[in-house]
């Protein structure tokens, strides 16, 4: 049996700020680095051997001020599979502003629907489609393995990840919100199969 953690990155600016963040590089606040450090001391005592991020510093810096938090340095893999979802021409803008402008209802399609992406930007599905080969082929290889993982990304190339393990549909995944830096730890087999499910909340 193995163990995989999934950890949605703590507050970012624009978290704070309620805009549209994607593959914009922003950094953590200070109420996200101590998330971070908090969701470190939910993990202490579990074992890892391996992590990985992606290749933007919020999710970066969060898995560094866990693994401080934590006392531990063990290798880190990054990648931009593990990037957010792309949020095309609707990255920067304010939320309220981006719905007074469009509509609300479409502005909810554009955020919770699992196939409609917004302008020039990818939908949950084409978020998935990015996702999850390299979860199977590089973190499931290490679980198929025998290793312990830590992954620390964004709130929906995680989701990709928890829609694949529980078998969600994707009316279900819309409805699963991931909170910043707070643990979703599982004990799996090696086939991937979920045998128990604790969020650190």
């Amino acid at each position: 049996m193995s163990k995989l953690v999934l950890v949605r990155h703590g507050q970012s600016l624009w978290n704070l700020e309620n805009r549209f963040t994607g593959w914009v590089d922003v950094p953590l606040t200070a109420v996200g680095e101590d998330e971070a450090r908090r969701a470190g001391e939910k993990l202490r005592g579990i074992h890892f051997d391996v992590a990985y991020t992606s290749a933007l510093s919020r999710a970066q810096n969060t898995l560094r001020l866990i693994l401080e938090s934590m006392e531990i340095s063990i290798p880190v893999i990054r990648d931009q599979a593990l990037n957010e979802r792309h949020y095309g021409a609707l990255q920067g803008l304010n939320k309220e502003d981006t719905a007074k402008k469009y509509g609300p209802d479409q502005v909810k399609i554009w955020r919770r629907s699992f196939d409609v992406p917004p302008p020039q930007g990818e939908s949950l599905k084409t978020t998935s489609e990015r996702t999850l080969p390299f979860f199977e082929s590089c973190i499931m290889g290490d679980i198929r393995q025998g290793k312990d993982v830590l992954v620390v990304a964004h709130g929906n190339s995680n989701r990709s990840i928890v829609m694949a393990l529980e078998k969600m549909t994707p009316e279900q995944i819309l409805e699963t919100e991931l909170a910043t830096g707070v643990p979703r730890v599982y004990d799996l087999s090696p086939e991937g199969e979920v045998l128990n499910l604790a969020i650190l909340s």
